[in-house]
């Protein structure tokens, strides 16, 4: 469990003292210890009160950074990779802590995400914009206990904006530049005395860049179309009951290249994906006991469907189509048991279906339990226990818990966390069903633990802090080479199958800070150190590490905003070299990226704003071969009414 200080992360280490730099970036300085946090706990805590690590994002800074891309904005904050196969649209895999992709979970207004369709359930954030998003919570750390299957890694919980004042009000936005690329999106809200709602839309557009990287042949480039919708309501029939509706609903096409006949080679190719995406919530909320018990009964609903086709030029082919259906009934509690100290417990009902090539039709259901509780047990020290059981209709029963804990110490601004967290991820249909499915397949299960210390100083507006992390996962499922091990199963699947024998284990160090130099002047940095390895025994990758994951990462931004409205800003996004194969074979080169923004209010109304990404042009990779974007300049205009 030792961590190995390497030359690659002495540099980001002393340059991380020196600019006194990290991660209050998101939140700004001096509100940790009133900022009130929902992934944690499944209900409002103050961040000061979690024992978990916790990112958040919030509005101004989703405003000030620009992003357009989910994975853009969620790759600047700690512990946290992205790679893609190409540019927008493709597969991009998310990784917290070295996890692998399909061990995040991901909700969306308070929806669990995942695509039975996929080999893995996973999410894929190719087709996911920052949109109508008005909030992001990340927590690393396995948290199964409240979340259930998926959440090894970590959560990501993506909030939309709901309706910030009385009456009718209004956005718009447009933007446009490299790579004839052009958004507009708005929305409309409205508050009265009972009902809320918010309406949104958006269309994005890009010719992008070859999929096929033009530094290895790719020649044209392959466009990306997005259009999404959301929508939410609440109508409270009385101070105590209410009603919430949410929708959200996105269809993207992507242009992509492969590995066309005769060669079989990685080239240039016509070809092209859907991917539509709707998600509906309905949740009746009821307050008893003079608001000391608070219900929630939901029903929940994803379809995600996906579609591959050939273009010839003279003829288009669909070669494949999948769905992926959930369907999850949830009951949850909130019952403050007596001053500082509260419970969180319900009960989850989910059905999963898909419909693909292989297999034509699967089905399987979870039910779940799960109790958390939470207390202030001396002034200062909060403690948080769980558990949880599941009953899978494969596997049968699993257990998980959680511990963590937070001591204020408010004398002198430090903050001490700790958390203990067992996580599981249940097979996927593909993997149990499929015609390389395992029927038997166990679930993969992790062991995660994290301790840190926060520091406040110079009245908060100097945040420092370190955390150190280490996640030990086995029973992953692994799929057989070509050629059949020799286990008996090859008599019946001699070209291959999913079966569970994989170990991994995963340590490292996070550094975040964040410092008001003066008014308006804000630097904010993060850096982490995680070194993923292979553990699997007798394997022949035991003790290499898991690809495409970089030893150090580093962000930094530096933010200042004039006496005369102007705000400028400069971040930088540092990544070390990874491998792309198990086999450590093939070299991904280590990589800087520079952005620079800016945005001007023109009137109470109406900004101006404008970036330059990747301003060196630096050339990168984050999967072999497969194509990134260079420098690319935008521009935009913001509306309220």
């Amino acid at each position: 469990m030792s961590l190995h200080i390497s030359r690659s992360m002495l540099l980001p280490t002393v340059a991380l003292a020196v600019l006194c730099a990290a991660s209050g970036a998101f939140a700004q300085a001096g509100s940790t210890f009133e900022q009130a946090v929902v992934v944690a706990n499944r209900a409002p805590l103050d961040l000061a009160q979690i024992g978990n690590s916790v990112t958040v994002i919030d509005q101004s800074a989703i405003t000030r950074l620009q992003a357009v891309h989910m994975s853009d904005l969620l790759a600047q904050t700690p512990g946290i990779t992205v790679s893609g196969n190409g540019g927008p649209g493709t597969p991009h895999s998310l990784r917290i802590r070295g996890a692998e992709a399909g061990q995040t979970l991901v909700l969306i207004d308070g929806v669990q995400m995942s695509d039975p369709s996929s080999t893995d359930n996973s999410y894929d954030f190719g087709n996911l914009l920052v949109g109508d998003t008005a909030r992001i919570e990340i927590l690393r750390g396995s948290a199964s206990t409240l979340y259930g299957s998926q959440a090894i890694g970590g959560v990501i919980n993506i909030v939309s904006a709901t309706p910030d004042r009385e009456g009718l009000s209004g956005d718009l936005q447009g933007e446009g530049g490299s790579l004839s690329t052009g958004l507009v999106r708005g929305g409309i809200s409205g508050k009265f005395d009972k009902l809320t709602f918010r309406l949104a839309g958006g269309f994005y557009t890009t010719d992008s860049v070859s999929t096929f990287d033009s530094h290895f042949g790719g020649r044209e480039t392959d466009p990306y179309r997005n259009q999404a919708l959301s929508g939410r309501a609440a109508y409270a029939f009385t101070p105590d009951i209410s009603l919430d509706v949410r929708a959200f609903y996105t269809n993207g096409k992507t242009n992509y290249d492969g590995f066309p006949p005769p060669q079989f080679v990685f080239a240039d190719e016509g070809d092209y994906g859907t991917n539509q995406q709707f998600v509906g919530y309905a949740g009746l909320n009821v307050a008893l006991l003079d608001g000391r018990l608070k219900n929630r009964l939901d029903y929940q609903a994803t379809a995600t469907d996906r579609a591959d086709y050939i273009d010839t030029g003279t003829s288009v082919t669909r070669t494949g189509r999948y769905s992926g259906d959930n369907r999850r009934l949830e009951y949850q509690g909130n019952f403050a048991i007596a001053d500082g100290y509260s419970a969180v417990f319900g009960f989850q009902n989910e059905n999963s279906s898909i419909a693909s090539p292989e297999p034509a039709h699967a089905h399987t259901w979870l039910n779940s339990y799960y109790l958390q509780l939470t207390g202030e047990v001396i002034d200062g020290l909060t403690l948080t226990a769980g558990g949880r059981e599941d009953d899978h209709k494969t596997f049968g029963g699993h257990f998980t818990g959680e511990l963590s804990a937070a001591y204020d110490l408010k004398e002198t601004g430090t903050i001490f966390r700790a958390s203990w967290g067992q996580g599981f991820k249940a097979p996927s249909l593909y993997q149990l069903y499929s015609i390389y499915g395992t029927p038997g397949l166990l679930p993969e299960q992790s062991n995660s633990w994290d301790a840190g210390v926060e520091q406040h100083l110079l009245d908060d507006r100097l945040i420092l802090s370190a955390t150190y992390f280490s996640r030990h996962s086995r029973n992953l499922i692994n799929f057989t080479t070509p050629i059949c091990p020799g286990q008996p199963q090859c008599a019946t699947q001699p070209v291959g199958f999913y079966y569970n024998t994989g170990k991994t284990m995963t340590n490292g160090v996070e550094l975040q800070a964040s410092y008001e130099i003066l008014d308006g002047l804000e630097l904010s940095s993060n850096y982490t150190h995680e070194l993923a390895r292979d553990k699997t025994v007798g394997a022949i990758t035991y003790g290499m590490l898991l690809p495409r994951r970089p030893n150090d990462t580093w962000n930094t931004a530096l933010d200042y905003t004039f006496g005369f409205g102007l705000s400028a800003g400069i971040s930088t996004l540092y990544r070390s070299a990874s491998f792309d194969d198990a086999g450590n074979t093939r070299r991904l080169g280590g990589y800087a990226l520079v952005n620079i923004r800016a945005s001007y209010p023109i009137s109470d109304q109406l900004e101006a704003y404008g970036r330059i990404d990747n301003l060196g042009d630096a050339f990168y990779e984050t999967a072999y071969q497969y194509g990134t974007w260079g420098r690319t300049m935008f521009v935009g205009l913001r509306a309220h009414f």
